[in-house]
């Protein structure tokens, strides 16, 4: 499991390093851009259920810890996917990665 540190004292958010490294390509494109937004997941049962949010900004520190050493595959479909989510109104929400196959059409994001 990796990590984002986020804030000041920085909060560690837990997400499994695959999960985290495409989470990790859309946040930093949305920052780079100077774009706030809204970061969304659910919570395990083990770590409490529920849902989070969490808004990302350009100036509150942010790091990304991943508990491997070596950078997966990147599903482009997935990126594409988060990416749309995160440019709407309810910002970027954590979803199931898609088959890399299928088309980036999805219900979750219609």
């Amino acid at each position: 499991m990796g990590e984002i540190l986020y804030g000041t004292p920085p909060s560690r958010l837990s997400f499994d390093d695959r999960l985290l490294a495409h989470l990790k390509l859309v946040i930093v494109a949305k920052l780079r851009r100077g774009e706030p937004f809204l970061l969304s997941w659910e919570r395990p049962p083990e770590a409490g259920s529920g849902r989070m949010s969490l808004w990302m900004h350009p100036a509150i520190p942010l790091q990304f810890s991943f508990a491997g050493s070596r950078m997966p595959a990147i599903n482009p479909v997935w990126i594409e996917q988060m990416t749309l989510l995160a440019n709407g109104p309810l910002g970027l929400k954590v979803i199931p990665e898609p088959d890399p196959s299928a088309l980036a059409e999805s219900p979750v994001l219609a």
